[in-house]
């Protein structure tokens, strides 16, 4: 289940739509090329998605049930000589001026059920809705973001434990083969944290100092901030590997309860401030990077997350 902030009309259409699905239709990488579209009960869908191996995937959806603005039912990854793999449904809901879209995938046996999870999961499936909030977002406020979303199996207060607590961020933020110390470690509204990221190599030692300015902490749902790259004197400074970066990013993280123990994060980044036509091309380019960085960090927090639940 995902919350979108665009009005259902708009969510609807940019499902039905081709030359829109087109936009942000499956993972990272991935493009789409549509045959034919026919919307009604019984007509099909016919596209073919392009992996970034240039590997094709044909695929024919059927319909089965279409209520506008509503609800659709399809089968999903038939071809021409194979059946399709498993039947969708997904609700659309106006909540205030959002749109929930909730989708449920019915296989044949739990065991297909568990191979469908694991190929989606391996395929980077998951990163289609994320996709679809960036397209969105683009259309409405013609800004661009990068948006990564996680389920976890722990409660909301600890994941927001998670998030505002450097002895356990401190852990499982930084990128994979990089370990986080803080020089300063403010976290509430209106302060900062100073912060130092190194790889520890001894041939190729990379070093790098951030800096966090909270701007936003309604416990345990939301947290706002900004980040930008510093020197070790905390003078404002680029990314060292990448030095049209933006200078200033927007982090926004949301935590829904799905249950008792389940908890979705929803990180949106996006540019800050002013910005350059060089550095928004820059931050686009890097989305597949982000959600590489952002999945390896995600890992950490997972182990570390069924760590701190064992302990309890």
């Amino acid at each position: 289940m995902r919350v979108y902030d665009a009005p259902v009309e708009m969510v609807w259409d940019a499902w039905v739509d081709p030359a829109q699905a087109a936009q942000w239709w499956g993972p990272r990488g991935f493009s789409l090329t549509t045959h034919s579209k026919d919307l009604r009960v019984g007509g099909t869908w016919r596209y073919t998605m392009h992996g970034p191996d240039g590997t094709d995937y044909p695929n024919i959806a059927t319909y089965h049930e279409i209520e506008k603005h509503k609800k659709l039912v399809y089968d999903h990854g038939a071809t021409e000589i194979s059946p399709p793999l498993f039947r969708v449904t997904v609700l659309f809901t106006t909540i205030g001026k959002k749109t929930q879209m909730e989708m449920t995938m019915a296989l044949a046996s739990a065991e297909a059920a568990i191979q469908t999870r694991q190929f989606i999961k391996q395929a980077g499936g998951e990163a289609t809705w994320d996709r679809f909030a960036e397209y969105l977002a683009e259309q409405i406020e013609h800004k661009e973001r990068f948006v990564i979303n996680r389920s976890f199996t722990a409660p909301i207060e600890l994941m927001y434990q998670m998030w505002t607590q450097p002895e356990h961020f401190g852990k499982w933020l930084p990128p994979t083969g990089f370990t986080m110390s803080f020089i300063r470690a403010d976290i509430r509204v209106g302060a900062s944290s100073f912060y130092k990221m190194t790889n520890g190599s001894q041939e190729n030692n990379v070093t790098m100092y951030g800096r966090a300015t909270y701007l936003e902490m309604n416990k345990p749902n939301r947290l706002v901030y900004t980040q930008q790259f510093c020197d070790a004197d905390e003078n404002i400074s680029r990314h060292p590997m990448a030095p049209a970066w933006p200078e200033t990013m927007l982090s926004t993280v949301e935590f829904t309860e799905e249950g008792a123990n389940q908890t979705r994060v929803t990180v949106t980044w996006e540019p800050y401030g002013a910005v350059t036509a060089e550095e928004l091309q820059a931050f686009m380019k890097e989305r597949g990077g982000m959600t590489m960085g952002w999945t390896g960090s995600f890992d950490k927090l997972e182990m570390q997350l069924n760590a701190q639940l064992e302990t309890q």
